[in-house]
C-alpha cells in the first residue's frame, strides 16, 4: 500500500511498511520498531495475531499471548503463553498438532508456558515484562525426555545442550 506525495512539485511514492521510525535533525532515519505485531523470526515475517487466533480455536485455551523472545542474542523464538480453561488438560504436542493443521511449521511456537493467570499492569493490560522466561519453567518445551542410547547420541546431546542452553535435549 502506498501514498502519492509531492516534494517540490515532483510526485513521490511513500510506502507504508508498518515500521515505526523518526526523522532525526541530522537527516538520518532512526528505526524504532513495528507499528503492528509483525515480527521476523528465522527470516520469516510472522503476524502474531494469526497464531493467537488459532490458539483460541482450541476449546482448552482460555487466554493466550504469543511473543517473539530473544533471551540469547541471535536466537529469536516464538513463545506462547497460555491460560487453560479449568478442568481441561492438553499437552504441548496436542497443541502443536492442532496448530500445524492451519499454520506453516515456522509459525508454530517453539516454547509453551502454561500460566494460572496472565500478569496484568495496573491498567489491566498484559504485563509483558512480567512474563516468565520459558527456560526457567520446568516442562514448558519438553513433554517427554529420552536418554541418549549410544555414545554418539550422548556427545551430540551434550553439544546441543551447550548450544541451546538447556539441561536436556
Amino acid at each position: 500500500k502506498f501514498q502519492i506525495l509531492t516534494v517540490n512539485g515532483d510526485p513521490m511514492r511513500l510506502y507504508d511498511s508498518g515500521d515505526l521510525a523518526r526523522h532525526r535533525l541530522t537527516g538520518e532515519i532512526e528505526f524504532l520498531g513495528r507499528i503492528d505485531n509483525q515480527v521476523k523470526v528465522r527470516g520469516y515475517r510472522i503476524e502474531l495475531g494469526e497464531i493467537e487466533s488459532q490458539l483460541l480455536t482450541l476449546p482448552s485455551v482460555k487466554k493466550q499471548l504469543v511473543i517473539a523472545r530473544e533471551d540469547e542474542p541471535g536466537n529469536k523464538i516464538l513463545v506462547a503463553y497460555i491460560v487453560l480453561n479449568s478442568g481441561i488438560n492438553i499437552t504441548v504436542e496436542e497443541i502443536k498438532e492442532q496448530l500445524r493443521k492451519n499454520l506453516p511449521e515456522y509459525m508454530v511456537p517453539s516454547a509453551f508456558v502454561f500460566l494460572e493467570e496472565m500478569p496484568l499492569t495496573v491498567n489491566g493490560k498484559i504485563d509483558r515484562k512480567a512474563l516468565p522466561i520459558p527456560g526457567k519453567i520446568k516442562s514448558t518445551t519438553i513433554d517427554s525426555y529420552e536418554e541418549p542410547k549410544t555414545g554418539i547420541e550422548e556427545v551430540l546431546a551434550n553439544i546441543w545442550c551447550a548450544v541451546l542452553g538447556l539441561e536436556k535435549v
